[in-house]
């Protein structure tokens, strides 16, 4: 583990390069984090600083910031301005060393779900060992007294752990049943913090770095536009929108509103996970071939077949692998948590979009005061009110005469109380203008024979 201190004994500028993570933690956030490594880089920086303030957020993208903070050559430091709840907890536990500002949190990693409610074990035995293994990532140390040496974890996994695990009992530290969260102090107190201090400016002019230099990493607009399209909510709402406007748009002929509105929400659903290296040509390609095939199957098919399931199954594929930080058919480094984050993603948003796009189209169509209700017929025909179902005027032509309109060899047309029928001769060619009785009338169609 790095020490608090850095001595920096030459003349030369010593570089802090600051990162800010003031919000949730998701993927917008670990794509920064890979940006800020990156530029560190290549701007020779001797420090990477994270000033920190977040509740939480997505497993997955924890453990990735976490894992290139502890493959990081640089050193890397975490202010903790207020909160490092949950994800954040672990991320600094991750960093070479943590300073708290007075009245800041860190702890509290107890993994649960979109609702808020408790994970089920098996996720919080993963973070449990995640939490306990990035605890000891920083080595011991060795105590020696006068009567014995003492190995001792410079972070204390068994704490580490009981920010997650409630069962766990650590005598002076926290009892069974509660979920460990320290305060600045506390943490100072156990090994969880370096040292406590008002701001970033204090801490960097008592770390004994010399003359210094401070950048800071500033989010491009498109960083915030590709981190907000990109996060867990939004993409399941823009699928909500895909599936909203498909539905919508085979409710009517030609193409409208609802089509560009799917095609808006399929681009800004795929264009930031492509940036992001995420989504693939092929994967794009899956889900507009799996589109076609729906729209053929329900306009060049009756029922619904091959084509229609094929379809449904290669649009949700697509979605799907999208989420998925796989390269090219090889999944070998997807861990299984990512692959169960983006089926529960597309699910979810798949099922809420039909029975949204429904309750929506009852709403503006059929209901008794929707705003688009003229749009839609919502009479009902009734036998009882003298509405029927087929046109009774041919039958009434049966046993009439009239003139051949056309030559019938046998169909053409027939003039009857000066209306043009479509008729069929019963067996001899009758030549245009020539005398004709209707003799049955059958299926629709008219009979005919010489008068």
């Amino acid at each position: 583990m790095l020490s608090v201190c850095i001595s920096f004994a030459n003349d030369s500028t010593f570089l802090v390069y600051k990162f800010n993570i003031k919000e949730n933690i998701a993927p917008s956030v670990w794509r920064q984090t890979k940006k800020v490594f990156a530029n560190a880089d290549t701007m020779n920086a001797d420090l990477i600083l994270i000033h920190m303030n977040t509740y939480g957020g997505t497993v997955l993208d924890a453990d990735s910031i976490r894992t290139k903070i502890l493959n990081s050559k640089i050193p890397v430091w975490v202010f903790i301005d207020n909160n490092a709840a949950s994800a954040g907890a672990l991320i600094s536990i991750a960093c070479d060393s943590i300073f708290m500002r007075p009245g800041a949190n860190i702890g509290a990693a107890t993994v649960v779900n979109e609702t808020g409610a408790k994970a089920p074990d098996k996720y919080q035995s993963y973070f449990r060992s995640i939490m306990r293994a990035t605890a000891q990532s920083h080595g011991t140390d060795t105590i020696i007294t006068q009567n014995d040496t003492i190995i001792k974890w410079f972070r204390d996994p068994m704490m580490a752990e009981a920010m997650v695990d409630e069962d766990i009992y650590i005598p002076g530290v926290v009892d069974t049943g509660k979920i460990l969260t320290f305060t600045a102090l506390e943490a100072q107190k156990n090994g969880f913090c370096e040292g406590i201090r008002e701001n970033v400016d204090e801490l960097l002019e008592k770390a004994n770095i010399g003359k210094y230099e401070l950048r800071e990493y500033k989010p491009t607009a498109i960083d915030k536009i590709i981190g907000f399209l990109t996060s867990p909510i939004v993409s399941g709402l823009l699928i909500m929108a895909i599936i909203a406007g498909i539905y919508f748009e085979m409710q009517s002929p030609g193409i409208g509103f609802p089509l560009i509105i799917a095609a808006i929400a399929a681009v800004s659903y795929f264009a930031p996970l492509y940036l992001e290296g995420l989504a693939e040509n092929w994967e794009i390609l899956l889900f507009i071939v799996g589109v076609i095939l729906i729209v053929i199957e329900i306009f060049a098919f009756p029922g619904f077949g091959v084509a229609g399931i094929s379809g449904i199954a290669l649009a949700f594929i697509g979605l799907t692998l999208s989420l998925i930080n796989n390269i090219n058919f090889n999944f070998e480094h997807v861990k299984s948590i990512s692959v169960l984050v983006a089926l529960l993603t597309v699910s979810l948003s798949t099922l809420l979009g039909f029975v949204f796009a429904i309750w929506l189209s009852n709403k503006l169509f059929t209901a008794d005061h929707g705003p688009f209700k003229q749009l839609a017929l919502n009479s009902i025909q009734l036998k009882e009110d003298g509405f029927i179902g087929v046109d009774t005027k041919p039958s009434e032509m049966v046993g009439k005469t009239g003139t051949a309109y056309t030559v019938l060899r046998p169909s053409g047309k027939v003039l009857v109380d000066n209306d043009v029928w479509d008729a069929m001769s019963e067996g001899d060619f009758i030549e245009k203008d020539e005398k004709i009785i209707v003799t049955r009338h059958e299926s629709g169609q008219l009979y005919v024979s010489k008068s």
